[in-house]
This record gives structure tokens, C-alpha cells and sequence, in this order.
């Protein structure tokens, strides 16, 4: 497998590659993609490979990392994303290292191209990335990249699933017969662990531990409002296969449709 000269991939302990979340910054794997941490996790059947697309370097930074050079915040975020990795039991960790400025440049197709090379190399059934609504443009990205990279590839070759997941915007907006929900109950300590290494970012000024928690219980007791909860707590994604099985559909269009959908599901009310 041929990446830029700035990537860095580390294994982990087992040589599974079912699943593979490609996500911009560190952190947000463990954010958007705790269904698949839960599924890789010990398990001999399924396994997680995890991309990093940006190198941390651009990160807020507050209180005790006030003064942290943009250089140290590499390294930094660099351990706490490897420590996350080695909790959670991904089969591999992949840092492909480009700036925002990088990745937020669709003419710019070296991040297309690592994504290629990954996809090819671990030919996972199931596709992590952001969800096309979100608010953060590097993300939004990253979901384009990765909808063109998928293209790239002969459709036999192609994973079965692609799934936006949550972020910087909710999906509970999705038409319930759209929404794609995943129950995470029982593994709250562990989904909180991968999490709570990000020190940085956490004591830095960001608590995503409790966003991210509240964000999944919230998911389960607001996912049907007249009945008990079915989960304590869940993740929603964001059905993206479309964009992979039709190379003519536009991914604007596409995500156009779905916020059309809700306001048609307002305006009835």
C-alpha cells in the first residue's frame, strides 16, 4: 500500500478488517463511529480499521494546553488517537497527516487517492464516514473524498454499507424510515474510555465525553415517542449506500432529498 510520506499505520492484534471508519480528525472516530468499535471490539469475526485523515494540528487549545505549539499538538493527539485505538481493539490505525487546507480542497486529490489505497488494501463490507449535513466543512469533506474514493473502485469490489454518522449535527431530523439506529447498550464504559483519552481536546476546552453520552441516550429515549425505551443507548447513522451503488447521483442532491423529506414531514403536522 502506496500513502503520502506523512502517513503512519499501526497495527493492532488482530488481522480482521470487516469494518472501516474514515473519519478527518483524531477523536472523531470515537465520536461518530461507536458501532463499529462495539462490533470489532474482541471480537474473531469483525474488525475495525480506523483512518485519520488531519494531523490535529489546527485543534483548540485552552488551560493547561494553552501554550502547546501546533508541532506538540501533533504529537499529542498523535498518542491520545493510538491509546484510543489500542482500548478499542482496531485492527489498524491509519494517520494519513494532511492539513484542513488539504482536505477541504475538493481539486486536491491526494486524499482521495490514500483512500483508495486503503480501501483496496483492507476491502472492508462496511464504511464509516461523516454525514453529509454536518456543520464542519473539513468533515463534509471527508465525505465527499470518501463517496469519490469508493467510485474509484469496480463496483464488485465496493463495500456493501456506507454510513454518515453524527458529529457536528444530530440526525434525529431523519425520516424514522431512513434513520439507521444502532444499539450500543452495555458498552457505555467502554465507549466512554476511547473517549475520555483525548485529554487534549476534553481539558482543552471540549467536553465531547459528555456530548457524545448524552447525544446516545438521548438517540434511545427520543427514537419513539410512544413506547418504552428499546435501547439505553444508540447511535444514528445516515444511509450514504445510495451514493455507491449510483455513480450518478449527486451527493448535494442526495442530501437535499432527505432535508426536502423533513419539511414535507413538518409541513403535514
Amino acid at each position: 500500500m502506496e500513502l503520502n510520506k506523512k502517513a503512519e499505520i499501526v497495527k493492532g492484534s488482530k488481522d480482521i478488517f470487516t469494518d472501516l471508519v474514515i473519519a478527518a480528525h483524531q477523536d472523531d472516530v470515537e465520536i461518530m463511529c461507536p458501532q463499529g468499535i462495539v462490533r470489532g471490539y474482541q471480537s474473531d469475526a469483525f474488525g475495525l480499521v480506523a483512518v485519520i485523515t488531519a494531523n490535529g494540528s489546527g485543534s483548540p487549545r485552552t488551560g493547561s494546553y494553552a501554550n502547546t505549539t501546533d508541532a506538540e499538538m501533533v504529537e499529542i493527539r498523535k498518542a491520545e488517537q493510538m491509546e484510543a485505538a489500542k482500548i478499542g481493539d482496531y485492527s489498524r490505525l491509519v494517520m494519513l497527516n494532511y492539513n484542513s487546507a488539504q482536505i477541504k480542497d475538493l481539486e486536491d486529490k491526494r486524499v482521495v487517492d490514500d483512500y483508495v489505497q486503503v480501501l483496496k488494501e483492507y476491502a472492508p463490507t462496511v464504511v464509516y464516514t461523516h454525514n453529509l449535513a454536518d456543520k464542519h466543512p473539513t468533515h463534509v469533506a471527508v465525505a465527499l473524498k470518501c463517496i469519490e474514493a469508493i467510485r474509484r473502485l469496480p463496483k464488485d469490489e465496493r463495500p456493501m454499507k456506507l454510513y454518515g454518522n453524527e458529529v457536528w449535527r444530530s440526525l434525529d431530523w431523519l425520516s424514522d424510515d431512513e434513520k439507521v439506529v444502532f444499539d450500543l447498550t452495555g458498552y457505555e464504559e467502554l465507549l466512554d474510555s476511547v473517549l475520555k483519552v483525548h485529554k487534549s481536546q476534553i481539558e482543552g476546552g471540549k467536553r465531547y465525553d459528555l456530548a457524545a453520552q448524552g447525544r446516545r441516550r438521548a438517540n434511545a429515549t427520543y427514537a419513539a415517542s410512544h413506547g418504552v425505551d428499546e435501547y439505553q443507548t444508540a447511535a444514528y447513522s445516515m444511509d450514504l449506500t445510495p451514493l455507491i451503488e449510483d455513480d450518478n447521483l449527486d451527493p448535494r442532491e442526495f442530501i437535499l432529498s432527505k432535508i426536502k423529506k423533513f419539511e414535507d414531514e413538518i409541513l403535514v403536522k
